[in-house]
């Protein structure tokens, strides 16, 4: 195979990563990617390196990393070798802040299960109206407790526990 038949358009590029045309170019001209080849025609000519390279950044963005930091993590890259340390650097801090955000969307995920439980269980029994030892489920905001720290999270957290006494929410 010619090195010709492994270039990919812009738009065999952009239909691989799901982006416009004006993205790549937008990309290459914010710095994410170096300058590709060209054709005789002036039309860019993307190598499997450029696609693999790209597929990086767009799971990067993906991830929250903002412009600035793919923009000085491909000029990182740029400069080669030397920048390994400062590279795994960014990558380790971008990826303890992926996982903070995994915590909280989980923790918010299991509010969002709970109340799921709490409307299934009342859509099954009318109100007033629950079987002998079951009742319907209320919701202690865990603000109350003294492990919970406002900071800690934007969003009130919810344990769902059973009790007699339970209302509707």
């Amino acid at each position: 195979m010619s090195k010709m038949s492994k270039a990919l358009t812009i738009g065999q590029v952009a239909q691989a990563l799901g982006v416009s045309t004006h993205t790549l170019r937008y990309y290459e001209q914010a710095g994410l990617i170096r300058a590709v080849g060209r054709t005789q025609a002036g039309h860019r000519l993307y190598s499997p390196a450029d696609l693999d390279w790209l597929q990086f950044v767009m799971r990067v963005k993906a991830t929250g990393m903002p412009i600035a930091g793919m923009q000085a993590f491909a000029a990182l890259r740029a400069v080669g070798q030397p920048t390994i340390g400062e590279r795994r650097e960014m990558l380790a801090a971008h990826r303890d802040e992926v996982l903070a955000r995994i915590a909280e969307l989980q923790t918010n995920l299991g509010a969002i299960i709970d109340k799921i439980a709490y409307y299934e269980a009342a859509g099954r029994h009318p109100a007033g109206q629950h079987p002998a030892g079951q009742h319907p489920t209320r919701q202690i905001d865990e603000t109350q407790s003294p492990s919970h720290s406002e900071k800690d999270s934007p969003w009130n957290t919810h344990k769902t526990i059973a009790t007699p006494e339970a209302g509707t929410n």
